[in-house]
């Protein structure tokens, strides 16, 4: 096992060793949440993301990627086609702090210091942290004390990117998250007021925009893929 792992460690080293593309950029983009307040559409930007983004390129099909973003959340019970949650008339606004680390698979060949044109869809899988606020007391009637939480969700996600000039892309992608909690819309059974929705199911917060990035680097000594 031991053996094992070393070899495992060797081989990634040597992938890292020879992965001298880099691409870093920043994201800018729409955000929506989906969970128990306001529109049960499951793609439908109404806030701002935005974040900065760095990749490590394996190869022209695969790239590690990290990432930083800051999401709004907002959403309003006035805006559900649910006569239930019309007639309860609940809002939210959240702000959510992510820190992910995944790796991205393209589906052609894709290179930003290559020459010629290059262009690809790609998927994205993920692990993340994200801070965020929930409702921690109730001070008076409709007054609320909210404190900083931390989650965890994995993000995953498609897009397609193509070269713009050289060293410089853009990508277009939508990355969906499950949260594996139900208090971003700041839902807390221990008040009454905010005891509301399906206990047995957690909320979603979804991005969609642009990153327009950057490529810098040298051809790996022994392949000339970039």
């Amino acid at each position: 096992m031991k053996n094992l792992f070393f070899t495992i460690l060797f081989l990634v080293s040597i992938a890292f060793s020879n992965a001298q593309v880099n691409e870093i950029g920043g994201h800018i983009g729409g955000s929506n949440y989906i969970g128990d307040v306001g529109d049960e559409t499951y793609l439908l930007p109404n806030k701002l993301s935005v974040g900065l983004i760095y990749k490590w390129n394996f190869s022209q099909r695969i790239a590690l990627r990290l990432s930083g973003t800051y999401i709004q959340l907002s959403d309003n019970d006035a805006k559900s086609s649910n006569a239930l949650r019309n007639a309860r008339g609940f809002s939210f606004s959240n702000s959510v702090r992510e820190a992910a680390v995944g790796i991205e698979f393209n589906y052609y060949d894709y290179s930003l210091i290559k020459e010629g044109w290059s262009s690809t869809p790609y998927i994205i899988f993920e692990v993340a942290g994200f801070n965020y606020h929930t409702v921690d007391s109730e001070t008076t009637p409709g007054t609320y004390e909210t404190v900083s939480n931390t989650g965890f969700t994995i993000p995953f996600g498609f897009g397609f990117k193509t070269k713009l000039a050289n060293h410089i892309g853009i990508n277009f992608e939508t990355i969906f998250r499950y949260s594996f909690t139900d208090d971003l819309d700041f839902n807390n059974p221990k008040i009454p007021s905010l005891n509301f929705g399906n206990p047995n199911t957690n909320d979603w917060y979804i991005t969609s925009g642009i990153n327009i990035v950057f490529g810098f680097g040298r051809r790996s000594c022994y392949s000339d893929v970039y």
